[in-house]
């Protein structure tokens, strides 16, 4: 289960400042992609008990309960597509491309996100290295989307994203959400995959799509069995 900042204050019982300076001074198991954090409930619970710490279980109601699962990575992959040969000069006309790639949304629409993940690249790249992006609006995307969706975009040519290991992109995966939980829950596990280096040796030779979603369902295969 992954949560979030408010919730782990929660949990253990301290202000929401004290779990960000203990963030900020790397006392916490927390993932870090861009200004993003991702947490692991099962990993905090064993570095509370470590530290004799009391640590309570986020409370369950039935809303909650009424609220489907989390899907799997391969499901909303597919629901997202896969999309190649995409022609794009600089990182604008790379979003530009993904935004007009994204299935079931109306120009209107089309325009707003691509402005949502222009902004989202002003604040810092979602270049994440080994030439693969995640783009993603700041916020969940509410309006725009219902249900999760990644839609997977290989350029024609890499482009500059001004990633964090300076290798341009050729591979991005555009994550669409409409809450901040299934957003973390599906960043957190798409990043294991990338970080994968024969996964990413994979993707360069563009995989057909039944061989793409047959390869992401292998890793997070693992990604149960490893407890994410």
């Amino acid at each position: 289960m992954q949560l979030t900042i408010s919730e782990i204050a929660k949990c253990l019982g301290v202000p929401e400042r004290t779990v960000r300076r203990w963030i900020r001074q790397g006392r916490l198991p927390v993932q870090r992609i861009g200004e993003e954090y991702s947490f692991s409930q099962a990993a905090l619970e064993r570095w509370a008990r470590e530290r004799n710490l009391s640590f309570f279980p986020p409370r369950v109601d039935r809303a909650s309960q009424q609220t489907p699962e989390l899907e799997d990575l391969q499901t909303v992959m597919r629901r997202g597509g896969v999309f190649y040969e995409l022609a794009a000069d600089d990182l604008r006309s790379a979003l530009r491309a993904a935004a007009d790639s994204i299935p079931g949304l109306e120009t209107a629409e089309r325009e707003d996100l691509y402005q949502r993940l222009l902004a989202r690249e002003q604040l810092a790249s979602t270049g994440i290295g080994k030439g693969v992006a995640i783009p993603h609006p700041r916020n969940p995307s509410g309006n725009t989307t219902k249900r999760s969706l990644i839609t997977t975009c290989f350029l024609k040519n890499p482009v500059d994203f001004n990633a964090v290991d300076q290798q341009p992109v050729f591979v991005m995966f555009v994550l669409l959400s409409p809450s901040v939980k299934t957003h973390l829950h599906l960043l957190s596990r798409l990043t294991y995959c990338v970080r994968d280096d024969d996964f990413v040796a994979f993707l360069k030779t563009r995989p057909a799509p039944a061989d793409f979603f047959e390869r992401i369902a292998r890793l997070e295969e693992q990604l149960v069995s490893a407890g994410y």
